[in-house]
């Protein structure tokens, strides 16, 4: 019997939600929190399989968020609230001694930068308290780790050269949008690039970097480098690796958008005054974009999300790609959500059962591919999200 608290009631909180509840020899109990209690209300009326109870809270209050946890007695906490809110709920887990995964790593308000040093700051309490914290356990990151360590474990004696590649080639009707929450989005796609290569980091200036890759069923789209958050643990936790790089693909009209927001000074996260309240430029912009929890109804086409690793094998160079392609629509379909809250919120729930299980269970803050990767990948499949693989085959970087 397991109980597990799902805090964020956004588009990866619906899916979450709906996959855990449609595994109830898992999760037997569901809380569903979140600010606005009638988006939980709403997922949990579309939900088929446990029940989902419901709650409000403020995750950025400990206070609350202790009395919330004391009062369902979870064996786990699911983090799909705003990055700013990791360290209020791990410190609301710490205090209850209950463990947490969360989907994104934690990066300040007031501050563009997203780092693992603050949550990995929490390893040796998390330790002491005998509870687990699982850090980045989404697709990207999340997925594309735990490719990295199966890839790792199985097809290398030693992985050199990493490339993550992230393809979004759907298309959701709208002149602008954002495929998760804008204000993470435009925060995280703006800053300068960077990758590791020789030892070191790299910074590039944003979208400096640009190369057409081929994705399976897609073909050619252009793919730009820019700064991951899994590129920082990957590289602590797989020491050969000479370089590690992560690429995503942008629209012309997309960045020709992004660049003009910049421009007027619409990405700004300094306080402005307007008619005598204080506002913030892009939690203003945030407010007249689409939401992204509703774009799925209309968006077609796919993603194409993998690792492509150059290395060792038996003493010869060997390459390797591993990826899953996720249709918006079918992800649409089972969920109401598309293809990227979709691909976010199957490895959550996955993640959970891992850990639920005890596959995934020591005392410790860990990222997913510290794990061992295998009765994951036995399961992604089967929970929605396919992989398939290609050795030696032509990996173009």
């Amino acid at each position: 019997m397991s109980k597990v608290l799902i805090i964020g009631a956004g588009g990866v909180g619906s899916v979450v939600a709906q996959k855990c509840a449609a595994n109830p020899d898992v999760f037997t109990e569901i809380l569903l929190a979140s600010r606005t209690l009638s988006k939980c209300d709403a997922i949990a009326a579309r939900s088929k399989g446990t029940k989902i109870q419901t709650a409000k809270v403020d995750a950025d209050q400990v206070p609350e968020l202790v009395k919330l946890i004391r009062s369902f007695q979870p064996d786990l906490v699911i983090n799909v609230a705003l990055p700013y809110q990791d360290l209020t709920i791990m410190d609301a887990c710490l205090e209850t001694g209950v463990s947490y995964l969360d989907t994104a790593n934690y990066e300040p308000k007031d501050e563009a930068k997203f780092e693992y040093s603050w949550q990995w700051a929490y390893k040796e309490r998390f330790r002491e308290r005998g509870i687990t914290a699982i850090l980045g356990c989404g697709f990207d990151p999340g997925v594309t780790s735990i490719y990295t360590a199966y890839a790792a474990k199985h097809h290398f004696d030693e992985i050199q050269y990493l490339d993550i590649v992230d393809c979004n080639a759907g298309d959701h009707g709208k002149a602008f949008a954002t495929n998760f929450n804008p204000e993470i989005n435009i925060r995280e796609v703006t800053q300068n690039g960077r990758y590791w290569e020789n030892g070191k980091w790299v910074e590039t200036r944003p979208h400096e970097i640009k190369k057409a890759l081929n994705y399976p069923n897609i073909g050619p789209k252009n793919s730009y480098v820019i700064y991951h958050e899994e590129l920082e643990s990957l590289v602590k936790n797989f020491p050969t690796l000479k370089r590690a790089r992560f690429w995503m693909t942008f629209g012309d009209e997309y960045l020709t958008h992004l660049r003009v927001i910049q421009n007027i000074g619409m990405a700004s996260i300094e306080p402005i005054m307007y008619k005598g309240v204080e506002i913030i430029p892009l939690q203003f912009l945030k407010e007249t974009l689409p939401n992204p929890g509703d774009l799925g109804e209309n968006y077609t086409g796919e993603t194409s999300i993998g690792c492509r690793i150059r290395g060792l094998k038996n003493g010869k160079e060997q390459t390797y790609y591993i990826w899953n392609n996720c249709s918006h629509q079918a992800a649409y379909d089972e969920t109401g959500m598309q293809g990227v809250s979709y691909t976010t919120g199957v490895p959550a729930m996955l993640g959970a059962m891992m850990y639920l299980t005890g596959k995934w269970k020591k005392p410790g803050v860990f990222n997913v591919e510290e794990f061992d990767p295998d009765p994951f990948m036995a399961l992604i499949g089967k929970h929605g999200l396919p992989w398939q693989e290609e050795i030696n085959g032509d990996i173009e970087l």
